[in-house]
Formats: C-alpha cells, sequence, structure tokens
C-alpha cells in the first residue's frame, strides 16, 4: 500500500510540477484533450460479475485512444493489508475488525487515486471495488468534490447463475485467495462470499436517491442498459465502448496482404498489386482456413488492391473497409525509403524521435490511424470469428489494442508478411498464436532506432498529430485510388515542382514529412 506525504513548505513548488505534469500528460494525444478535469470511474456490483473484466478492458480501450487511464483494484490493496485469506468470514458485514481494515484500503487506494490524478498527469481513475452500500459510495462523492474530480459509476448487474458460476471457474479459481485452487472448494466459499455483500448490497437508485449521478448499469452482461446523466465527451465515450463489449468465445485472426510489388521494391504507400510470392500466400490462406475449419468466418480487407487480391484467392465472401487502407504517407506516397532518408535527413532523424505522432504532410500520423481504426475494433468486439487481412501499420494499431501496447511501443511492433496471429480474448487479456505459413517474402520491419539525436531542431516547424497546421506549400495529393477505380486526376506533383527553380528550399519540401519505414505503407 502507498501513502501520501505533503510538505507543507513545497506546496508552491507542488503546484508548479503538477501544472508541469498536467501541460506535459495532455500532450500525449488529442483524446486527452477530451477531459476538461480528471474523471474518476467507480465500479459497482455483487462479487463475479464481471467488474474487473470491464475495468480492465475500458483502462485498455482509453490508453489506446490516448488518454491516460489507470485501475486501481481494491483485492490488491485489502491483499497488501491481509496477507492470508482464510475464508467468507472477513466478508461478513458484522466483522468489525474486518469492516475497518476494508475501509482503510479503500482510503489508501483514493489517496493513490488522487496522486495519479493530480500528481502524475492521469486523466481517469477507474476505482474497481464491490462499492455496493450507499455508504462507501458517498464517501467516494466526498473525495471527488473535495478535489475537483468528475465521476461516472458503472454497476453491472446479474441474475444469470450460468454466467456467475462461470466467472467464478474462469476467474476465481486462479485468484491469489485461493492458492489451493480446489475447484468445489473455491465455489462454494466464493458463493458464501456473494451472500455477505449481498445482505448490505444497495444498488444505485436511477429514480430517487441516485439520480442526479452519472452512471450506467449493465445488466446481464450487456443485455439490457441504463444509462443517467451523461456529463461530456469522455463519459459518452465510456458508455459508447461498455455498450459494445460483448462477452463471448470468438477468434480474431490478423495478417497483412501477400507480399507486393511494392514490398519487394521497397516503396511506401502505393496501391501494387501482389508479387509471384504474394499470391502464393493467398494460396496458403485459404489452405489454413480449410486446415483450421474455420467455416462462419467473416473476412475484411481494406479497398487496396494488394489486400482484396489476397482475399480472391480464399473462395469466400469477404467485406471492404476503406478504413482499412494503409497509413496514408501523403506526399511520401510511392517513394522509396532510401530516397526520402538520403534528400531530407533532418526529417528522417525527427521521424525517428517522435514515430507515432508524427504526421505525413497531407498524410497521417500512427495516432491519427489510431482514431480512424476505432471503429474497426468496436466491430472486433461484437462479431465473432473474423480475418482481418490489413497493413503493417493498421495491424500494428489493431494489435496494440488487444495486447495493451503503449504508443512509444506501437509503431516497432512486428507484424511479418505472410504470418497469421490469431488473437482469442482470455479473462483479463489476449492469447496470441503465431503461424507462418512457409511462404517467403521480403522483411520489412524496421528496428526502434537508438542514440539518434538531431543536431539542429530548431528550424523546422515540425506538423504532428497535436500542431496540424498546414504549411503554405503544403499540397495534398489524393488518397490512392482503389482496386478498379482509377484515379479522375493525375496525382499531384510534390511540393518541390511547383516551386521556382533555383528557389526550392528543403526545409519548405520537408516540413512535418512523416518518414516512415516501407514496413508502414508499401505493406
Amino acid at each position: 500500500m502507498s501513502s501520501i506525504q505533503r510538505d507543507p513548505g513545497s506546496a508552491n513548488s507542488a503546484e508548479a510540477k503538477k501544472t508541469e505534469l498536467r501541460v506535459n500528460g495532455k500532450k500525449c494525444s488529442w483524446a486527452s484533450y477530451m477531459t476538461n478535469s480528471p474523471t474518476v470511474i467507480v465500479m459497482i456490483g455483487l462479487p463475479a460479475r464481471g467488474k474487473t473484466y470491464m475495468s480492465k478492458k475500458l483502462t485498455r480501450y482509453l490508453n489506446w485512444i490516448g488518454v491516460p487511464t489507470k485501475v486501481f483494484n481494491l483485492g490488491v490493496y485489502r491483499r497488501e493489508a491481509v496477507r492470508a485469506y482464510k475464508s467468507y468470514d472477513f466478508f461478513r458485514h458484522d466483522n468489525e475488525e474486518a469492516m475497518k481494515i476494508r475501509k482503510h484500503c479503500a482510503l489508501v487506494a483514493l489517496k493513490d487515486v488522487k496522486a495519479y490524478l493530480t500528481d502524475e498527469g492521469g486523466q481517469i481513475a477507474v476505482f474497481d471495488a464491490t462499492n455496493t452500500t450507499r455508504e462507501r459510495r458517498d464517501l467516494i462523492l466526498a473525495f471527488v468534490k473535495e478535489y475537483a474530480f468528475k465521476v461516472f459509476f458503472v454497476e453491472s448487474v446479474c441474475d444469470d447463475p450460468e454466467v456467475i458460476a462461470a466467472n467464478i471457474l474462469e476467474v476465481k479459481v486462479s485468484s491469489p485467495d485461493y492458492p489451493e485452487r480446489h475447484r468445489e472448494r473455491v465455489m462454494d466459499d466464493f458463493l458464501k462470499r456473494i451472500e455477505c455483500y449481498k445482505v448490505t448490497y444497495q444498488p444505485l437508485d436511477p429514480d430517487e436517491y441516485d439520480k442526479d449521478l452519472s452512471f450506467i448499469k449493465v445488466m446481464n452482461v450487456g443485455r439490457r442498459f441504463l444509462v443517467n446523466r451523461v456529463q461530456d465527451y469522455i463519459q459518452s465515450k465510456i458508455v459508447y465502448y461498455l455498450m459494445n463489449i460483448h462477452v463471448h468465445s470468438h477468434s480474431i485472426y490478423l495478417c497483412r496482404h501477400g507480399e507486393s510489388d511494392h514490398n519487394i521494391q521497397g516503396r511506401i504507400g502505393g496501391d501494387s498489386e501482389l508479387s509471384p510470392r504474394g499470391k502464393q500466400f493467398a494460396h496458403a490462406l485459404r489452405d489454413f482456413i480449410e486446415e483450421h475449419k474455420l467455416s462462419d468466418l467473416k473476412v475484411w480487407t481494406s479497398q487496396l488492391r494488394r489486400t482484396i487480391q489476397t482475399a480472391e484467392e480464399l473462395g469466400v465472401p469477404y467485406e471492404q473497409w476503406k478504413i482499412l487502407n494503409e497509413i496514408d504517407a501523403g506526399v511520401c506516397e510511392e517513394m522509396s525509403y532510401e530516397m526520402i532518408q538520403s534528400s531530407f535527413p533532418e526529417e528522417f532523424a525527427l521521424r525517428d524521435q517522435d514515430k507515432y505522432h508524427y504526421r505525413y504532410p497531407g498524410g497521417e500520423s500512427y495516432q491519427d490511424l489510431v482514431q480512424r481504426l476505432e471503429p474497426v475494433i468496436m466491430e472486433l468486439e461484437r462479431q465473432g470469428n473474423v480475418l482481418v487481412i490489413c497493413h503493417q501499420a493498421v495491424m500494428r494499431c489493431l494489435l496494440a489494442y488487444f495486447l495493451d501496447k503503449s504508443a512509444d511501443d506501437l509503431p516497432y511492433m512486428k507484424c511479418p508478411l505472410h504470418t497469421v496471429l490469431k488473437l482469442t480474448p482470455v479473462a483479463y487479456g489476449c492469447k496470441v498464436e503465431m503461424f507462418y505459413l512457409n511462404v517467403e517474402a521480403v522483411n520489412t520491419h524496421r528496428d526502434r532506432p537508438l542514440g539518434k539525436v538531431l543536431r539542429d531542431p530548431a528550424p523546422i516547424l515540425r506538423r504532428n498529430s497535436y500542431t496540424p497546421l498546414s504549411s503554405h506549400d503544403q499540397v495534398k495529393r489524393p488518397r490512392l485510388y482503389s482496386a478498379g477505380n482509377r484515379p479522375w486526376l493525375p496525382l499531384a506533383p510534390t511540393p518541390s515542382a511547383l516551386m521556382p527553380a533555383g528557389q526550392q528550399s528543403q526545409e519548405s519540401l520537408c516540413e512535418g514529412i512523416d518518414y516512415d519505414s516501407p514496413e508502414e505503407t508499401s505493406d
């Protein structure tokens, strides 16, 4: 457990630090501007109702869209205070000693919530506990009022005995409270623990006592919802997400298209066709689907030819999603990586320093791509088995969501050609299986650069995802066409082609160019 110590003599410096952290924290993403004050999400519900499951998924989603979020699980604090759990008697409402310990743990956790939101740059704290009594919730309301935080309650209500039993067996049997892992004894003790909570459980009352609170009730794992007084945009995002996650058994298959001609040539972007080895991979992918008997599989592609040609070989229906198109490289489309590096070395260095935020002039950044792919994530949460045939930058963003990767790590995740990743959601995470289909391909991965420092960072006004201003010479090239739809106008020339001879400036040419490796946009 942590404790908070305050030095009155350092109030001014502490306030300055708080301001600095808040400013720096907001730089992490456009999504940070959704919140004009920190928010505490308070979970409510009896044990084995999926509160921790929802807490972890919601936290993963909010971090993925760029809102710094952290879970504070009260069970962790309780296990720190009481090293050895004995039985359900600890949770009896008439066990005065245990009740004091539980309240102390809640207060310590709330102190940590306060430190995270005021001193560590956090935007959202998820208070994961039962919080089943009005007394406890009033304590939390007094806390958020004292520090001017917003609060949003998430209550999980479930009366389906099959769902409750499945949750106990899937999650609670492996809980640190039950090191012996004896299924029958765990089930018996945990059901009695639930009964202890039922004695004092006071659900949210939307008609009278709690009518002024902001909350969502999730009933029977998403079969019904009740939403009350949503205050702001971030709360609407939370409601939107919780109404889309479905608890069901399914797998998601991710792969890139087969190797393309541009992959071989080392060119980024474009809409090239498959190479001979790329076509061979498409055949191997069809055999993979047949071998694994994925008869109910949905197949999604982008609207670029290399994914469509890969899907055509499968002999099954497929859907084309424009939002699955590869990251838009803007004026750098169809240029080789070496050409860009040699022509604009300063921009190359800038790109290496901040690959996630850096945006191609006339194109996109990884952060833009995450925002674009949010509807895909929502559909993947709702669907059954799906195969997504996409591109490397797109695949990285999708993987980062399911594997809870940070913005720093996302642009460097390895997504090799001719490899299928099978993602199977489990209790509090995602199981990953990798299948290489034994068809050779070029390696388009570029490792994170080490020790690279820009020699003169001052002259260039970088155009990134949180300062999206266009320069006067910026030319937007049309997004490359899809299969069967030739562009109705020729591609626009780059800025260098438009400027008078002798007046071309490297600074004006490369303002904000998002240097990327072939793995990002040529895949």
